[in-house]
């Protein structure tokens, strides 16, 4: 199959609305007009609670995976094809067909892909980032904080256990778009006006 096939097959998985379909089918909301408008876990679990919030996070972790899983079932080794294949997924969650382009930032789809992108060593990796994620949250109280700094540890940690170089490129590639899907976090961050859980 076709490198193009993997880009479109991870794509479209990336895009199921995992958290639009949530909130509509169990609140009868649509989550775009909640909140902060985003359809991310976060936003679901102000809506729905946090048992909602941790599934919908497991789902777009799974889903933003599964052009990389199948691509890997169906023999594929090359790295720039499961790379480009893993950013696909992300764009999917951020820019998901079904939803106009408008979509999440990509924190929970981009650990997805990070745990299955580079076995054995990516199930170190995406750990790893999850306690960065974890103590930053706990020390600092900002979801948004948290989930950019840990993204962006991420591409040192995989240089440390010699990733191979397109995984490094994706790495930082899926930190520096989460980074501009957060502008306004960063923005209000500055300012002093980024909500926090410690307050």
């Amino acid at each position: 199959m076709s490198f193009l096939f993997w880009i479109l097959l991870g794509y479209l998985a990336g895009s199921f609305p995992t958290g639009y379909l949530a909130a509509r089918a169990f609140r009868g909301v649509d989550i775009r007009t909640f909140g902060s408008g985003n359809v991310g876990a976060t936003n679901v679990g102000r809506l729905m609670g946090k048992k909602w919030a941790v599934a919908v996070t497991l789902l777009d972790m799974i889903k933003a995976s599964v052009g990389i899983l199948c691509a890997r079932a169906a023999g594929v080794e090359s790295s720039w094809t499961i790379a480009f294949t893993g950013f696909a997924g992300v764009c999917g969650h951020n820019f998901p067909l079904w939803l106009g382009f408008r979509g999440g930032k990509g924190v929970a789809s981009t650990y997805g892909v990070v745990f299955f992108l580079h076995p054995p060593l990516s199930f170190f990796l995406a750990p790893a980032g999850g306690v960065i994620w974890f103590a930053l949250l706990k020390l600092k109280g900002y979801v948004s904080l948290a989930s950019l700094i840990s993204l962006w540890c991420l591409p040192g940690i995989a240089a440390a256990l010699s990733f191979p170089a397109p995984f490094l490129a994706l790495l930082t590639a899926l930190a520096a778009l989460s980074t501009t899907r957060h502008r306004d976090n960063i923005r209000r961050l500055f300012e002093g006006k980024e909500s926090s859980f410690k307050k």
